[in-house]
């Protein structure tokens, strides 16, 4: 019997995919359990629509992606760290307050999961941080440290 799967089935197959089945196991576990449906012409129908949509969903926010990098490539965030004698700083510039200067700054919102420092800024000049936006998209902003 063939079997349009729901959800993801352990050495079965992931959501979406059209698998062959024995009859017993599809009727009396897969389809009751609301993990997969017939593969009826209908059912078909409706998958291909389906992937069509999440397809054009994930063109969608690629895009927006990119045109988010490219806003990103061109800010460059100030921010300011305290200083005493000789240079030596105080604390450190985390993510969280780069995300902050960044929606202060130029209204845009990124979240501070997708800013990606191997460690926190603790020295004043110009650095470059990555933000990965999209899988397939990450842009680099720079960050423009100033003592105090």
């Amino acid at each position: 019997m063939k079997i349009i799967l729901l959800e993801d089935v352990k050495s079965v197959g992931k959501k979406g995919e059209l698998v062959e089945l024995k009859d017993g196991y599809a009727k009396n576990f897969i389809i009751p359990k609301k993990l997969g449906i017939e593969a009826t012409n209908a059912n078909m129908n409706d998958l291909k629509l389906q992937k069509k949509n999440e397809e054009k969903h994930a063109q969608e926010q690629l895009e927006a992606a990119q045109a988010l990098a490219a806003e990103i490539e061109k800010m460059a965030v100030k921010l300011e760290i305290k200083a005493g004698e000789g240079g030596k700083t105080f604390g450190s510039i985390s993510s969280k307050e780069i995300a902050k200067a960044v929606s202060d700054q130029y209204g845009k919102e990124i979240d501070k999961k997708k800013i990606q420092m191997p460690d926190a800024i603790k020295a004043a000049g110009m650095h470059e941080v990555v933000i990965k936006l999209h899988p397939k998209v990450s842009a680099t902003l720079k960050v423009q440290v100033a003592s105090v």
